[in-house]
């Protein structure tokens, strides 16, 4: 892509010790002179010379944020954004308020084809402190980035549809294995029978004669006649079912009809009557 370079891999450069240095007034001083001389140098075209100069301003003064921020320039008129971004880094932890590091952090972006961090470098410098190198610079690299965020919100959308779609898989693979167990135990406890010998009961009711009523009738429904209905019913079918009911007459005695023909009972019973 125009104006796009490769990185830089050389070493980091020398950044000074901020926690330990102690910086007397005489460092300070030094520091500035080496400072002037590195803009000297830079504006004879010198960069060589200039980012020696500003390395040497660091190492003396090395809590001073815009030491950092004009080396960096440097570095990016070098071709190298590598080492510029380091310079910004540490600028910016030194002094996040300063427009500069963001400026020439953006501008180092912008030779790595970093669209969207060069675009937020860009725009921080200028809502600091409004230039406009920055703002022509912001306004070339804002279509690329916004093309770039789109993008990536597409991809985000479909990765979201997709995650959504395969927990909706997932549930409605549970649900299935729920509604299966559960028709297995429903089938596993129907097959079990309620009743001993389950269904068709082949064994009858428990404790019944087979295919009976619990334990039969055993001589005729009880405070009825003993032997059960001689004959079956009165006024059925003549001679009742054979046997009658469990315990009742056995099959072959006389009916009541011939009882009261018997002249030996209908005697007793006249016997009874005039006693």
């Amino acid at each position: 892509m125009e104006g796009v370079i490769e990185p830089d891999t050389d070493e980091p450069q020398e950044m000074g010790d901020v926690e330990t240095t102690e910086v007397s007034e005489e460092m300070m001083d030094q520091a500035n002179e080496k400072k002037i001389e590195a803009i000297d140098a830079l504006g004879e075209g010198d960069l060589q010379k200039a980012l020696g100069l500003f390395t040497e301003a660091i190492k003396l003064n090395p809590c001073v944020a815009i030491m950092y921020a004009k080396r960096a320039s440097v570095f990016i008129q070098m071709e190298k954004p590598n080492a510029a971004i380091r310079d910004c880094d540490r600028a910016i932890s030194i002094n996040p308020d300063s427009a500069q590091p963001y400026k020439w952090r953006g501008k180092a972006h912008r030779l790595l084809g970093h669209w969207e961090e060069a675009a937020r470098d860009l725009a921080t410098a200028c809502k600091l402190d409004y230039d406009d190198d920055a703002s022509a610079l912001l306004k070339e690299v804002q279509p690329k980035a916004k093309k770039i965020m789109e993008h990536k919100r597409k991809y985000e959308r479909k990765r979201e549809e997709k995650e959504v779609k395969d927990k909706q898989e997932r549930i409605k693979m549970a649900r299935e294995e729920h509604a299966r167990a559960q028709r297995e135990e429903e089938a596993r406890q129907a097959g079990g029978g309620f009743f001993p010998g389950a269904a068709g009961f082949p064994s009858g009711f428990p404790g019944g004669a087979p295919g009976g009523f619990p334990g039969g009738f055993p001589g005729g429904f009880p405070g009825g006649f003993p032997g059960g209905f001689p004959g079956g019913a009165p006024g059925g079918a003549p001679g009742g079912a054979p046997g009658g009911f469990p315990g009742g007459a056995p099959a072959g005695m006389p009916g009541l009809g011939d009882l009261l023909k018997d002249p030996e009972l209908l005697n007793a019973m006249k016997v009874r009557e005039t006693a």
